[in-house]
C-alpha cells in the first residue's frame, strides 16, 4: 500500500462515518413539514420516517440525500484506490455506521446506491432477484435478508479469490442484519397516523400481502359504497378506525394471519356492497356482519359468511324488488372501536325537512344497539344556525354538538347530499363507523338558480312549455362535454315543479358535473358568478375531447345566432307582428303556435349558452364588470330611453303647466298631455317606446304574466315620477371607455350577444302568450273556457289533444278550475324552502319562516360597489313598487329585465335570488346602486321601515333597528 492509500485508507475511515452521521433526512423534512424525526413515532431519522411524518416530497429527498451519501463515499474511495475495490465496501460500511451512531437509521438506502455505484451489474441482478423474492412473499423480514444474502453471494461470485472482499460483503451483510434487530422499524408504525401521500408505498413494504387498506383512495365501483365511503372519510381527516378491504379472491387466510386478532386486538366484520349505501338503495341490514373476532379461526369464517350473505334469498329479494342487478360485495375489517357513547346522527331531519335540524339517537355502548332497533335509542336535536340542543339523556351535550357540526361538515362535503352516519365515541375521540346518503331524501331539489331563471308561482301551462325547453338544451350542453357518458343520465328530470315553483335537481346536476370533472357549484358559477373551485389538470385532461367539442360551440356561437336571426328568427317575428292572431281559426292559431315553438328550441339554446359563455369570458379575461357597456341590454336600454322622453318632456312642457300639475297623479298628468299639442308629441314618443319594448314583463319567462303592451300602467307611473324628478342628460347611463383593450373588447362581444338573444327569446315569448290569449277569446264565447287566465291552467298537450279532437270529452272548465284552486293555494304559501329532500313536504299555509340570526349582519353576493344606510321597501311585486326614493333600500324576490324602471329609483338593491349576472346586478352597477343578491328569504326577515346599512362590496345587509 502506497503511502497515498494509506492516507487515502485513514480519510475512509474519517470522513465516511462523519458523512453517515449529517442528519439531511431531519433537516429535509423539517424544511417540509415543520417536523424533528427524533421526536416522533420510533425517533428514527430514516427514508421511511421522512414518507411516514414528512409525506412524499420529504421522502424523495431524504432518498436523494440518502442515495448521493451512498455514491459519495464510493466516489471519495476512487481517488485513492483502484475501481471496485475492497475499501469501496469498507467505505459503505464505515458510512452505515455513522448513520446508525448519529440517527438510528439501518442505512439500506446508502447501501442500495453504494452498490449501484460500485458494481452497476452486480446491483441489477440482486435488485431483479430480491424484487422477485420480496413481490412474491412480500414479508419484510425474510424480505430483508434474503436480500442482503444475495448481495453476498452476487458479489462474491465475481470475486471468488478475493478473500478480503467475500469477508467484507459479509461484515457489511451482517452489520445491517445485526442494526434490523436492534432498532424500531418505522414500516411498523399505525398506518391510521401515516401520511396520506405515503400510504401504498408504506402497505406495500410492510408486506399487507396487496389488501386494500382504508388509508387509500378506494374506487366505490370496485369496493362498494360503503368501504369508498370510509376512504373518503379518512382523506377528509375525520377519526375512522383502521381498516382493510377484502375482495372476493384474496388470500383470506393470509390476511388473517396478517392482522392476527385478539381479545386486545378484536376485529370487526362487515359488508361492503357494490349497491349497498347508494342514492337510491341503502341495503342497510340486509348482508351480514360481525363483532369482537379475536381470533384467526373466527375471523376467516366471518369474512367467508359475510361474501354467503350477498347470496341469500333475502338479499335477492331486495336488489329485485328495486330492480337491481347483481353487481358483488366486498368486506371491510377494522379494529374494534371499545365506545362509551355510540349512535347515529342524520344530518337532516328525515321525517320535518322543513326544519334545519340535525337529528342524533345515542345510547352508552356500541353503535350496534341503536342501529340493530333493539334498545330504545335517546333523541336529540340540534337546531341550525343558533346550534341550540334539545333532548334529554345521560350523552355529554358536547359530544352531541361535536358529532352534529360533523354531519353537517361531511354533508357539505357530499355536495349537500344528506348524510345518515354512524359513530362512536371512546372518551378521546369520535369515531366514524359509516356515512352513506339518507335514500328517502333523495333527489336533492334546488330552488336558487330555478327561482332566478323561472321565478314566480308558476302555471301548468308556462310548465309544460319550459320544462321540456330548459331540461332539453341544458341535455344538449352537458351531452356535448360527456359524450356516451351522458347515455344512462335522464335529462327530463333535471326540472320539476313544488308548490308550482320551479326548482333544480342538484343531485342530477351534482352527478353531471362530477363526470365532467368540475367542482358541484358548476351551475351557480355560470349562471351567477358565484366563486369557482378550479378542476383538477387530470379531470380537465379526461373530458378534454368533451370541452374541446364544446369550445367549438362557444367560438362559433355569435354566427351561428346571426345566421338564425336571418333564417328562422326576423321572418317568423315579422310573420308573427303582421298577422293578427284574433282573425285565425283554432288549428291556424295552433300552427302558428308551432312554428313559435320551434323556433323557441333554438331561441332557449341561445338564451341559456350566450351568458354561460359570457359568464366564461369574463372570468378568464379576468374583466370587471365596470369595463363593460351595458347601454344596449334590454333592461338598461328601455330605462334611458324613458329618461330622454321624460327629459324632452320637461324641455317642451311649459314650467308654470309642470308646476300646477300634480306629478304625483299619473292619470291627471296624462289627461293634461291628451289636450295640449306638446302632450301629443310626447304620447307618441311614449307609444313608440312602449311598442319597442311590448315584450318585457314582470317575469319574461312565464307566457301566464301580462307583457308591458297589455298594461302600460305601470310605465305611465314610472315616466310620470321621471318628469317630476328633473332628471338631466347626465343622469342618463353613459359609458365611459378607459382604454381599448382586447380582453374587454372579447367579453362586451359576449355581452351583447346575450342582449340580442334576450330580445328575441323574449319577443317569441310574448308572441306565444298573445296567440294563447287569442284562442282563450274565442274559447271563452264558446263556453268552453270560463274566464280570463283560464287557458293558463291547460297544458300544451292537452291544448293540442282537445283541438285536433283526440280528447274532446274531457271538461276544460273543470279541470281549470281545479287547478286554479290548487295554484291559489300554493299562491298562499309565503315561506318556501330553498331545498327539498326528495319528496316535497306538505307546508301548512299560516307555516310563517322564523329566522334564527346568530347576528344581526345578513351575508349574500356583493353585486354592486357601494354602502348606503336606509329603510327598507318590500316589493313583492311591481304592484308594491310606490314611494320608493334615493334613500329607499328596496327588498325584492327576484329581478327581470320588467323591474328595471322600480329598480332604477332605489338607493339600494336586496334580492333573495341572484349573483353578479342577473338583471338586478346589472342595472345597479349601471346607475352606480349598491346591491346585495342572494339572501335566502330577505322579503320575510327584513320588515318595511326597518333601518339596514347595505354594503355592496362584501355582500353583507347589517339590521341596525
Amino acid at each position: 500500500m502506497t503511502l497515498t492509500q494509506v492516507w487515502g485508507a485513514l480519510i475512509i475511515l474519517i470522513v465516511s462515518p462523519i458523512i453517515g452521521v449529517i442528519p439531511l433526512i431531519d433537516w429535509f423534512t423539517y424544511a417540509v413539514s415543520g417536523k424533528k424525526l427524533a421526536k416522533l413515532g420510533t425517533g428514527n431519522i430514516s427514508v421511511s420516517a421522512a414518507f411516514y411524518h414528512g409525506g412524499k416530497l420529504a421522502g424523495i429527498l431524504a432518498v436523494l440525500s440518502e442515495a448521493g451519501k451512498g455514491i459519495a463515499v464510493v466516489l471519495l474511495t476512487r481517488i485513492f484506490f483502484p475501481l471496485s475495490s475492497t475499501w469501496e465496501i469498507i467505505a459503505i460500511t464505515a458510512l452505515i455506521i455513522g448513520r446508525f451512531w448519529g440517527g438510528k437509521g439501518a442505512g439500506a438506502t446508502n447501501v442500495t446506491w453504494g452498490i449501484i455505484a460500485h458494481n452497476p451489474l452486480a446491483a441489477l441482478l440482486i435488485a431483479v432477484l430480491g424484487g422477485v423474492n420480496f413481490t412474491i412473499w412480500r414479508e419484510k423480514q425474510s424480505g430483508r435478508i434474503g436480500v442482503l444474502v444475495l448481495m453476498v453471494v452476487v458479489l462474491s461470485a465475481q470475486r471468488v479469490d478475493d478473500i478480503t472482499y467475500i469477508l467484507m460483503t459479509i461484515v457489511l451483510a451482517s452489520l445491517l442484519i445485526w442494526i434490523y434487530q436492534h432498532i424500531a422499524d418505522d414500516l411498523e408504525l399505525n398506518l391510521n397516523q401515516v401520511n396520506r401521500e405515503s400510504a401504498k408505498m408504506f402497505r406495500f413494504f410492510r408486506g399487507d400481502q396487496g389488501i386494500l387498506s382504508l388509508n387509500d383512495g378506494l374506487n366505490p365501483r370496485k369496493v362498494g359504497t360503503k368501504a369508498g365511503n370510509l376512504a373518503q372519510l379518512k382523506a377528509w381527516g375525520y377519526d375512522v378506525p383502521e381498516g382493510w378491504v377484502v375482495k372476493p379472491g384474496d388470500d383470506i387466510l393470509k390476511l388473517c394471519q396478517f392482522l392476527q386478532p385478539s381479545f386486545s386486538n378484536p376485529l370487526v366484520v362487515r359488508s361492503s356492497g357494490l349497491d349497498e349505501d347508494s342514492l337510491t338503495a341503502s341495503a342497510a341490514g340486509i348482508y351480514e356482519s360481525f363483532l369482537n373476532l379475536t381470533d384467526i379461526d373466527s375471523l376467516q369464517q366471518a369474512i367467508i359468511d359475510c361474501f354467503s350473505s350477498y347470496h341469500t334469498s333475502i338479499a335477492i329479494d331486495y336488489r329485485q324488488s328495486r330492480g337491481k342487478k347483481a353487481q358483488g360485495i366486498a368486506v371491510i375489517v377494522q379494529k374494534q372501536i371499545q365506545g362509551l357513547y355510540s349512535g347515529v346522527v342524520f344530518s337532516r331531519d328525515p321525517v320535518n325537512q322543513l326544519e334545519d335540524s340535525v337529528c342524533i339517537e345515542a345510547l352508552a355502548g356500541l353503535a350496534t344497539q341503536v342501529v340493530s332497533g333493539e334498545i330504545t335509542p335517546e333523541e336529540y336535536r340540534v337546531n341550525f344556525p343558533d346550534e341550540t340542543l334539545q333532548g334529554k339523556g345521560n350523552t355529554p351535550p358536547e359530544v352531541l354538538m361535536t358529532v352534529a357540526k360533523i354531519a353537517r361538515e361531511i354533508e357539505s362535503l357530499s355536495q349537500g347530499v344528506p348524510q345518515d352516519i354512524e359513530w362512536t365515541y371512546d372518551g378521546d375521540k369520535i369515531w366514524l363507523l359509516q356515512t352513506r346518503p339518507i335514500t328517502t331524501l333523495q333527489p336533492l331539489w334546488t330552488r336558487k338558480i330555478a327561482s332566478e331563471v323561472i321565478p314566480g308561482v308558476i302555471s301548468p301551462l308556462t310548465w309544460s312549455i319550459n320544462q321540456p325547453l330548459t331540461c332539453g338544451v341544458w341535455g344538449d350542453i352537458f351531452t356535448i362535454v360527456l359524450g356516451k357518458r351522458a347515455n344512462n343520465l335522464d335529462f327530463t328530470h333535471t326540472a320539476t315543479l313544488h308548490y308550482h315553483r320551479a326548482y333544480f335537481n342538484a343531485t342530477l346536476l351534482g352527478e353531471i358535473f362530477k363526470r365532467m370533472g368540475l367542482p358541484p357549484e358548476s351551475l351557480e358559477f355560470l349562471t351567477r358568478g358565484s366563486k369557482f373551485t378550479k378542476p383538477s389538470l387530470f379531470s380537465t385532461l379526461i373530458n378534454l375531447p368533451g370541452l374541446l367539442r364544446l369550445l367549438q360551440q362557444e367560438l362559433k356561437l355569435e354566427d351561428q345566432f346571426n345566421h338564425d336571426l336571418d333564417r328562422y328568427f326576423n321572418p317568423l317575428l315579422d310573420e308573427l307582428m303582421e298577422i293578427n292572431p284574433q282573425n285565425l281559426s283554432d288549428k291556424d292559431l295552433l300552427r302558428r303556435i308551432d312554428d313559435i315553438l320551434e323556433c323557441l328550441k333554438k331561441a332557449t339554446y341561445y338564451s341559456i349558452f350566450a351568458p354561460l359563455s359570457y359568464s366564461l369570458r369574463q372570468t378568464l379575461f379576468k374583466v370587471l364588470p365596470e369595463e363593460l357597456d351595458y347601454r344596449n341590454i334590454p333592461e338598461i336600454a328601455s330605462l334611458n330611453e324613458l329618461k330622454k322622453i321624460a327629459i324632452d318632456a320637461r324641455k317642451l312642457l311649459p314650467k308654470n303647466e309642470l308646476e300646477r300639475i300634480d306629478l304625483n297623479n299619473y292619470a291627471a298628468f296624462f289627461a293634461y298631455l291628451t289636450e295640449t299639442g306638446e302632450g301629443e308629441s310626447i304620447l307618441q314618443n311614449l307609444e313608440q317606446c312602449l311598442e319597442k319594448y311590448s315584450y318585457l314583463s314582470e317575469i319574461a319567462t312565464d307566457i301566464a304574466v301580462p307583457r308591458w303592451r297589455e298594461n302600460s300602467k305601470e310605465m305611465k307611473k314610472i315616466f310620470t315620477k321621471f318628469v317630476g324628478e328633473s332628471f338631466t342628460e347626465s343622469s342618463i347611463s353613459k359609458y365611459e371607455k378607459k382604454e381599448d383593450k382586447i380582453s374587454v373588447n372579447i367579453v362586451q362581444k359576449r355581452l351583447e350577444l346575450k342582449g340580442k338573444v334576450s330580445v328575441v327569446y323574449s319577443q317569441l315569448l310574448a308572441y306565444l302568450r298573445y296567440s294563447f290569449l287569442a284562442l282563450e277569446k274565442r274559447w271563452i264565447e264558446e263556453k268552453i273556457l270560463d274566464i280570463e287566465g283560464d287557458i293558463f291552467f291547460l297544458k300544451l298537450e292537452e291544448i293540442i289533444d282537445y283541438i285536433q279532437q283526440k280528447n274532446s270529452q274531457i271538461n276544460i272548465v273543470e279541470l281549470t278550475q281545479q287547478r286554479k284552486f290548487q295554484w291559489e293555494e300554493s299562491k298562499k304559501i309565503t315561506t318556501i324552502p330553498y331545498l327539498i329532500y326528495g319528496k316535497a313536504p306538505q307546508i301548512d299555509l299560516i307555516y310563517k319562516y322564523t329566522p334564527i340570526l346568530s347576528n344581526s349582519c345578513l351575508q349574500g353576493i356583493g353585486a354592486s360597489a357601494g354602502i348606503i344606510e336606509g329603510k327598507i321597501k318590500i316589493v313583492l311585486s311591481l304592484t308594491d313598487a310606490q314611494n320608493i326614493n334615493h334613500e329607499t333600500i328596496i327588498v325584492v324576490p327576484y329581478t327581470d329585465s320588467g323591474w328595471s324602471m322600480i329598480l332604477a329609483q332605489a338607493g339600494g338593491i336586496i334580492a333573495e335570488v341572484g349573483g353578479k349576472l342577473s338583471h338586478g346586478a346589472i342595472i345597479a352597477r349601471e346607475y352606480g346602486i349598491p346591491a346585495v343578491m342572494d339572501i335566502n328569504h330577505a322579503t320575510e326577515i327584513l320588515q318595511d321601515g326597518q333601518l339596514v346599512r347595505l354594503n355592496g362590496v362584501k355582500g353583507t345587509v347589517e339590521i341596525l333597528n
